[in-house]
């Protein structure tokens, strides 16, 4: 069984800053991508960003510029750096892994979500 365990959600000020980190654990064989997705009330949850293991990056626009996604293969984790954060930008964010689990069958695991606010 694959467990993604997300951390770093939390109040934050308009402008402000936030780093949310998403650990994966379990029987893992390969891990192809790894994303954050975003879902605030009343609205669809939508990607925020996504990184492949080796690399690329694929960003909302509506967080381009001001969200980074970063990933440290060997820990299987994967790090969303929000910066300028705006009105707009609260939601309870979700991790996801999608890859290859230890049974040979396709990973796609999500994380229990992590909750940003933003206000003054």
């Amino acid at each position: 069984q694959v467990q993604l365990v997300e951390s770093g959600g939390g109040l934050v000020q308009p402008g402000g800053s936030r780093r949310l980190s998403c650990a994966a654990s379990g029987s893992i064989v390969s891990i192809k991508a790894m994303g954050w997705y975003r879902q605030a009330p009343g609205k669809q949850r939508e990607l925020v960003a996504a990184i492949t293991s080796g690399g690329s990056t694929n960003y909302a626009d509506s967080v381009k510029g001001r969200f980074t996604i970063s990933r440290d293969n060997a820990k299987n984790t994967v790090y969303l750096q929000m910066n300028s954060l705006k009105p707009e930008d609260p939601a309870v964010y979700y991790c996801n892994a999608a890859g290859i689990a230890g049974t040979g069958n396709a990973l796609d695991a999500w994380g229990q979500g992590t909750l940003v606010t933003v206000s003054s």
